[in-house]
């Protein structure tokens, strides 16, 4: 059987004025085939714009198909969701292709977000971290995703807390320097809502600096940055994992509690964050983490024990049944207090 193509260039032919003959030898086929496709009517509207030309090719059928329903009712609930999780989420209910396809899908069904702005300000290895909170709403009430980034691998530690106070973020930067294996020679931080770099403000709206805080960093060994003024090349390093955090781990998960909220999100930065291809770096960041982890400082050879006095919980005086309020002083060697006074104003 001849194809559409002979048909179609027999027809050209004609038009411009060539003889059957020649019209059948030009296209392979005898002249009685030729005569037969004019008598049929076959040879009309095969070109231009007349009734019979080429339209658009019949879409073709994909494995993803019995599944791109499901991947269109999660992006109406959630419409961040990222295509990720959605190829893990219809490869739980059955699909068995590919990436890609879910990829082209997801693209197709929602909107390309505005593209991000210039090429970051980059690092060298163990230079600088980074640090913000990003908010989350629970049914059990708003938790704080306290975020640490390595500005060179883009490594990540994270942990949801209930608050966000100075001994929140004390804390956390502990665990995360553990977590890294070492601490970066500076960290920068977006002001933390005056939690950790001001107990004040001076003239001017200054921010005056928190002595506590600045002896947490003498303890640990790095150098204190406020992000002042805004620099998105720069801190966009935080801000991007926060997007990346939302759409790709919190959106469209159901959690019980803090502890189960705190246990998937160190699975996920285990499994997923942490050996992912960056898409600036276009490396997998545990890549470059092996290459930054040996620049780090060293970790300090115990946690950090705060000069100022900590008031003791109002439930244990309730429970000692006293009134009057007293303070839990912690012993530490005098040179401590003698730093700490150079450092007071």
């Amino acid at each position: 059987m001849f194809g559409r193509e002979k048909r179609v260039l027999a027809r050209h032919y004609l038009d411009e004025g060539m003889s059957r003959a020649e019209v059948a030898r030009r296209v392979g086929i005898g002249r009685r085939t030729l005569y037969n496709w004019i008598a049929d009517g076959l040879l009309e509207g095969l070109l231009g714009d007349q009734k019979g030309g080429y339209g658009p090719r019949r879409p073709r059928a994909s494995k993803l198909d019995p599944y791109k329903g499901i991947i269109e009712a999660r992006l109406a609930r959630y419409p961040e969701l990222s295509a990720a999780r959605l190829f893990e989420e219809v490869r739980a209910a059955g699909y068995r292709g590919g990436y890609d396809q879910v990829r082209r899908h997801v693209r197709e069904v929602r909107p390309q977000e505005p593209t991000e702005p210039p090429v970051r300000f980059e690092t060298p290895p163990g230079h600088q971290g980074q640090v913000d909170f990003a908010e989350f709403p629970l049914p059990w009430g708003r938790r704080h995703a306290l975020m640490v980034v390595l500005g060179y691998s883009r490594r990540l530690w994270l942990r949801f807390y209930e608050r966000q106070t100075m001994g929140v973020v004390i804390r956390g930067l502990e665990e995360s320097f553990a977590f890294f294996g070492g601490v970066p020679a500076e960290m920068l931080f977006d002001q933390m809502k005056a939690v950790v770099l001001a107990d004040g403000r001076g003239s001017g709206g200054r921010l005056v600096e928190n002595p506590e805080f600045r002896g947490f960093s003498d303890h640990w060994g790095f150098r204190i940055r406020a992000c002042r003024p805004y620099r998105a090349q720069t801190k966009g390093k935080v801000e991007r994992p926060v997007r990346y955090l939302r759409r790709n781990f919190f959106y469209g998960w159901d959690f019980v509690s803090d502890d189960d909220l705190n246990a998937r999100a160190r699975r996920w930065l285990d499994e997923v964050a942490n050996v992912r291809v960056h898409g600036t770096l276009g490396e997998r960041i545990d890549d470059r983490f092996a290459r930054e982890r040996p620049l780090l400082g060293p970790l300090a050879p115990h946690p950090y024990r705060p000069v100022v006095p900590r008031p003791v919980p109002s439930q244990t005086l309730a429970r000692a049944g006293r009134a009057t309020p007293r303070v839990e002083v912690e012993r530490r060697p005098l040179g401590d207090y003698a730093l700490f006074a150079e450092r007071s104003p």
